[in-house]
């Protein structure tokens, strides 16, 4: 959804301006149908979801990290949901300088099948070195995701996220979520120009 409050925060982060950090919690429309979440900056959550402002508050939430406590995620996903793990958030900007071209549809791969779970207009570009996917994800703005393949050294994946950025207009934000478990990623995303500026964990509620 284009012009969504998160996206707007998220872009202002990007350029190094972040909102008040006073521990407050927003709620907020959905970016996309289906895809609610958490979207945490340095003290202030936004919470994109369906159900009434008053029940979510009355789990006496806060910007400074209850806001993705355990047991209000599965509240917000109920028991037949899904919950994503919690992510960093990084962005950076677009180059503009074209890349590789689409790769044949691959909709078995995880990380596709993954990205198509909850990003709309997913596309696949890659090379021996491996893929990524760049879509449409958090607050409407572009999101990538990357698969580097084995045999290829600790720059292949720098290399994918460097031509996906060629991708997307000079000067547009992109962003990207991992895992903070997943070092080698997150080493990759640094090393390529991405900067941490919060968290999201992603939900798909069953039923509504």
């Amino acid at each position: 959804m284009k012009g969504h409050l998160i996206g707007r925060v998220l872009s202002e982060a990007a350029h190094g301006r972040f909102p008040e950090p006073d521990g407050s919690v927003e709620i907020v429309p959905l970016w996309q149908p289906g895809v609610e979440g958490v979207v945490s900056l340095t003290g202030r959550a936004y919470i994109a979801t369906m159900l009434p402002r008053e029940a979510v508050l009355a789990h006496d939430l806060d910007g400074y990290g209850r806001a993705v406590d355990p047991s209000f995620i599965c509240w917000l996903a109920g028991p037949a949901g899904w919950a994503d793990c919690l992510d960093v958030v990084l962005t950076a900007f677009g180059t503009g300088v074209g890349g590789p071209p689409p790769l044949p549809a691959m909709t078995d791969h995880p990380r596709v099948a993954h990205a198509r779970l909850i990003r709309d207009d997913v596309e696949v570009f890659g090379d021996d070195r491996g893929l990524f996917t760049l879509g449409i994800g958090i607050g409407g703005l572009a999101e990538l995701g990357i698969e580097s393949l084995a045999g290829h050294g600790g720059g292949a994946g720098r290399s994918l996220i460097r031509d996906s950025l060629g991708l997307v207009a000079a000067g547009e934000p992109v962003l990207a979520s991992v895992a903070p478990g997943n070092a080698r990623a997150l080493r990759a995303f640094l090393a390529a120009g991405f900067t941490p500026v919060g968290s999201v964990q992603v939900v798909r509620p069953a039923g509504r």
